[in-house]
């Protein structure tokens, strides 16, 4: 029985850098994972997605173009390419994450599916074959999630894919229906519909991205209006079948049920912590009713020594939480500072396209909480630089203290949305009230000017 300082189970993007920072330190690591080093992001998340959303905005551009004046004629997407590409991408990015692994003193890699087996103890049954036994001081559970796969009759009857599957399809869907309306359902179905899919989501909700203001909702649902995407809403899915490769889906709205015939089924109805056989009671672990991990505001689980980081701790699902997990976890247990993660400004980031970036506080949230506030709107049709580029589609809006005027959340669905809300989250570390963006100097014409014009509402 092997006996380490640190393990650290999950090579997502917490457990990743973890894993090096905690060997470099002096502590003796091993590494535990199941699959491939780089967690979801690396591999069939951001990095792969966003390579093949480049892919289809490229076709949109094409197609813009028109209206700007340049004609190039017909488009031809190969598929074979962008998948080409984006395989590229992930492996260069997993094998270079893999080698500093490997070039790192002190730390052991292994591959293999982790279980507790005792309070400081797992048990691994090795990807090679067989099982070992490991003990460590501290541990640190990075294992991220899983899709959720509802309880709808005869779903397991068909090939349906999940956000993962859909990765490896060779072909284009002919016509792709989609069991949600989140953010990967729309980041897949704007893209595939910019391949050639006709493209159907099903919501089982009054509308779609129901974390978000309806005002917000209701542009997003315009700009995939354009788009022909079909949207379902007050809709569930309760029945599927296969006959050769056509899949029939029986919808319910309301008391009324319709047929839909497609080729291929995305499940996108969320996600679930990615436990498996853990044996988390083993080792004194607590989870919630959802089965995330219970943490304190240092990370820490309910067994002392024992940590948990990135998705499978519940709060939102980003890589840049886990990544701030990782940083927060080595001035706790490295540099031995005292950290929290209470009250911590996360932003974010849905690459449809036009993205829409979000910080902070929605309106109807503080509505709800009773806070004296001013909202600032501005339709895309006004800003310069989205009149000059042709591409008008969007809105920007802030949600704003009416006593101090500090910015408390804003929504960009823009070009480059996550670039420019960034803006308002450094506005809001420092303390910069609105009313210092109205009256700044911004480079003209650029999208950062708008935000002038859009504080700029509150002053009329």
């Amino acid at each position: 029985m092997k006996h380490y300082d640190a393990i650290v189970i999950g090579a997502g993007q917490a457990g990743t850098p973890l894993c090096r920072k905690l060997a470099e330190s002096g502590l003796k690591t091993a590494l535990i994972e199941k699959r491939w080093v780089g967690g979801t992001c690396v591999n069939d998340g951001c990095s792969p997605t966003k390579a093949m959303m480049a892919s289809a905005k490229a076709v949109w551009s094409v197609r813009h173009n028109e209206s700007l004046g340049v004609h190039v004629g017909g488009i031809t997407v190969d598929f074979d390419e962008i998948l080409d590409r984006k395989n590229s991408i992930v492996h260069t990015m997993r094998g270079n994450s893999e080698k500093r692994i490997l070039n790192t003193a002190g730390l052991d890699l292994i591959y293999g599916t982790a279980r507790f087996s005792g309070r400081k103890e797992i048990t691994v049954s090795l990807e090679e074959g067989g099982t070992e036994t490991f003990t460590a001081d501290k541990f640190f559970l990075n294992t991220g999630l899983q899709p959720v796969i509802p309880d709808i009759e005869g779903i397991h009857d068909i090939p349906y894919l999940t956000s993962t599957t859909i990765m490896e399809l060779s072909e284009i869907p002919e016509h792709l229906l989609i069991l949600g309306s989140g953010y990967i359902a729309l980041e897949f179905g704007q893209m595939f519909a910019r391949f050639g899919s006709k493209v159907t989501l099903v919501e089982p909700s009054e509308r779609i991205l129901k974390k978000e203001d309806a005002d917000i909702a209701e542009e997003v649902v315009k700009i995939l209006a354009q788009e022909n995407i079909e949207i379902l809403t007050n809709t569930r899915a309760i029945q599927f079948s296969q006959s050769r490769n056509v899949i029939a889906a029986t919808l319910q709205t309301g008391g009324i049920r319709s047929r839909r015939s497609c080729t291929h089924v995305l499940v996108a109805a969320g996600r679930k912590p990615q436990l498996g056989e853990s044996g988390l009671e083993v080792a004194g672990i607590e989870v919630d009713e959802k089965g995330y991990i219970k943490v304190n505001a240092q990370l820490e689980t309910s067994a002392e020594g024992i940590y948990a980081l990135g998705d499978v701790k519940g709060g939102p699902a980003f890589t840049h939480v886990s990544y701030d997990d990782y940083r927060l976890i080595i001035q706790q247990v490295v540099k031995k500072k005292q950290i929290s993660i209470a009250d911590r400004l996360i932003p974010y980031c849905m690459f449809i396209d036009p993205q829409l970036g979000r910080v902070g506080i929605t309106e109807r949230e503080a509505r709800e909480k009773g806070l004296d506030v001013r909202v600032a709107v501005l339709k895309n049709d006004s800003v310069a630089r989205s009149i000059e580029t042709g591409d008008e589609r969007g809105m920007m809006k802030a949600v704003v203290d009416a006593k101090t005027g500090r910015i408390l959340g804003a929504a960009i669905l823009a070009e480059q949305g996550g670039e420019i809300v960034t803006i308002l989250q450094m506005a809001m570390i420092g303390g910069v009230t609105y009313d210092q963006i109205l009256n700044g100097v911004f480079a003209h014409p650029t999208y950062a000017e708008s935000l002038n014009n859009l504080f700029m509402t509150l002053e009329s």
